[in-house]
């Protein structure tokens, strides 16, 4: 009987131990599909925001690159309206009848025209390039012939166009002739 009772025992505690397996898978189970819930939302959570910020990223991109299109179209506008003033002044100078009476104060005003050109050239950063008597220098000035002179070979003897740079960017080469060091001959006798 002890056997038959410890069996029943152990068949007792088996069982025990079943139903704790099974409550235990069950509680797992709902644990891991609450888990899985949870991280789906999350999920879909981070996708919607992931969403919102490409298309606003996107949209932030569109209007940068639309303000930027209309910053260059638009970026010369001031200095436009600064050369319509300069134009004006040369409109008015262009009506005037030049006499002998006028013709010094006539110099004047065209002079004050070329002063006001060069201020403007001066505030929107653009300067000349100084090259008559330099050594020429293909980065900056554009060889256009190669005549006799006094000076030495490769010196720049004669300006045809000036040349300009903004800041430390050439925007126009000069145009120069350039002495091929050939010394010209003065003492040539008559025949």
């Amino acid at each position: 009987m002890e056997k038959d009772n410890i069996n029943e025992k152990f068949a007792e505690e088996l069982s025990k131990d079943e139903k704790i397996e099974e409550t235990e898978s069950v509680e797992t189970e709902e644990t891991t599909e609450s888990e899985i819930e949870q991280i789906t939302r999350e999920r879909d959570e981070f996708k919607d925001k992931w969403l919102r910020e490409l298309a606003s990223f996107d949209n932030f991109r569109k209007n940068t690159f639309k303000e930027k299109q209309d910053w260059i179209k638009y970026a010369n506008e001031k200095i436009i309206l600064d050369l319509c003033e300069i134009l004006d002044n040369f409109e008015r100078a262009l009506s005037v009848d030049v006499t002998a009476d006028n013709l010094e104060s006539y110099k004047k005003g065209v002079d004050m025209i070329f002063q006001q050109f060069n201020t403007l050239l001066k505030k929107n950063n653009v300067e000349k390039i100084e090259s008559l008597g330099e050594e020429f220098d293909p980065n900056i000035h554009d060889a256009i012939s190669s005549i006799p002179s006094e000076e030495d070979e490769n010196k720049i003897v004669a300006v045809i166009q000036n040349g300009y740079k903004m800041g430390e960017k050439i925007i126009r080469h000069s145009r120069v002739a350039v002495s091929n060091g050939i010394k010209p001959d003065n003492n040539k006798e008559n025949n």
